[in-house]
């Protein structure tokens, strides 16, 4: 059962942004044949998710053109040496 305030909204193209976004790490984790636990699944769609921001010019505080400020931003985030 749904709330009274819910709105059933059908609009066949409605949520075709959210199906756009995620369509390119369907197309690079298709080659691995899926990940073998949730945990492998979780790193590896976090890894795609902060490439995809950095090449999109997404990230507030690094320009899109800041190889070194990407580079030590990814460093920070996955505990990685740059």
């Amino acid at each position: 059962m749904l709330p009274q305030h819910v709105e059933l909204r059908q609009v066949k193209y409605l949520n075709n942004l959210i199906e756009q976004d995620h369509r390119f790490i369907k197309r690079l984790t298709k080659p691995g044949m899926g990940f073998f636990s949730f945990e492998t699944a979780w790193r590896t769609v976090q890894g795609f998710e902060v490439m995809n921001m950095l090449r999109k010019g997404q990230v507030q505080g690094v320009n899109k053109g800041d190889v070194q400020g990407q580079a030590a931003l990814v460093a920070r985030l996955f505990g990685v040496v740059a």
